[in-house]
């Protein structure tokens, strides 16, 4: 009987429906890195969203045969370690890519149309002293005839081409940095930057795109640009970004991902002094979590264990 450990059971708001084979299931709310060898003991399968899965974990457990990971990303998987040992890797793909693209754009019309800083004036009361019917404190910019530049194509990058064609965007999707060759399609990483109005990044963390964003990067996009990240926090050099912000090299940013989560105090990117910035929106890594887009994760996530047990795994990354 295969023994499923849930090491991170309030990662997902959803029904989560057991498997259809003989097992024993044991769930834990949170587990902090610390706990990962214990509780695992014993099991043939584990499931993680962020909890780190290291190589030393997986050295240390002879009879896990699985990880199960409740999310796409699987930065937090030593992958290598789980094919040294022929451990099965498996990640949830498809299931945000409605919800990601459109808190995607809800960050890119939230910039675009200044609506922090409008949301203020009006608090201020400076409409209600108005001599006439509107104001004009704060640009407004449409994204129709804007040029969107997209780094990553997966299901979640192509959903925000849907979108960002039905506002009549111009979309250059990224040549991978310091490609040779510029794949039909694509345009190189150095011209998108140059173009784009807007960045939005969809690109997995991996040792390739750790600080793919950095002061070079940031200081190559226009003065009016913005950048949009709800990938990984890595991806992006934050204190760059900082002071990217402070100092004017960029239009904006919007972020759902941080490079620790739950993120410390003194994390760069929650400095008082940006979070009151109009052109700064940081939400807490929740682009992927509206209910119905959680529930297709639990059912694939159940779906790739039961496809595991049964010889034929799907959704393999290891």
């Amino acid at each position: 009987m295969l023994r499923i450990v849930h090491l991170e059971s309030e990662s997902i708001i959803a029904e989560l429906r057991r498997p259809a084979f003989a097992h024993a299931w044991v769930e834990y709310p949170k587990t902090r890195p610390d706990e990962v060898v214990d509780r695992l003991a014993g099991a043939s399968i584990a499931i993680t969203n962020k909890v780190p899965i290291t190589a030393a974990a997986v050295d240390a457990l002879p009879e896990l045969k699985m990880v199960a990971v409740s999310a796409t990303g699987t930065n937090n998987v030593d992958l290598e370690a789980c094919r040294r040992r022929g451990v099965v890797v498996a990640n949830i793909r498809g299931y945000a890519e409605h919800t990601v693209p459109e808190h995607v754009f809800a960050l890119l019309l939230a910039l675009s149309r200044n609506l922090v800083a409008w949301r203020a004036t009006v608090q201020a009361g400076a409409w209600q002293r108005s001599a006439q019917f509107c104001l004009f404190d704060h640009p407004i910019r449409d994204l129709h005839g804007a040029t969107l530049g997209l780094v990553g194509s997966g299901s979640l990058g192509n959903g925000v081409v849907r979108l960002a064609e039905a506002f009549g965007m111009r979309v250059l999707r990224a040549e991978r940095r310091g490609a040779a060759v510029v794949r039909p399609g694509y345009t190189a990483f150095a011209e998108v930057l140059r173009e784009a109005d807007a960045v939005s990044l969809h690109c997995p963390l991996t040792a390739d795109t750790q600080g793919l964003i950095g002061e070079a990067e940031l200081r190559a996009m226009k003065p009016s640009a913005l950048l949009i990240n709800t990938a990984r926090g890595g991806i992006v050099d934050e204190a760059a970004l900082v002071r990217a912000l402070k100092e004017g090299w960029i239009a904006g940013a919007g972020f759902d991902v941080l490079t620790a989560e739950p993120p410390p105090a003194e994390h760069p990117l929650l400095d008082p002094e940006l979070l009151v910035l109009p052109n700064f929106l940081l939400t807490p890594h929740v682009a992927w979590a509206s209910r119905p887009a959680m529930q297709a994760l639990a059912d694939q996530l159940i779906a790739n264990i039961e496809a595991f047990a049964a010889g034929t795994p799907q959704n393999r990354v290891a």
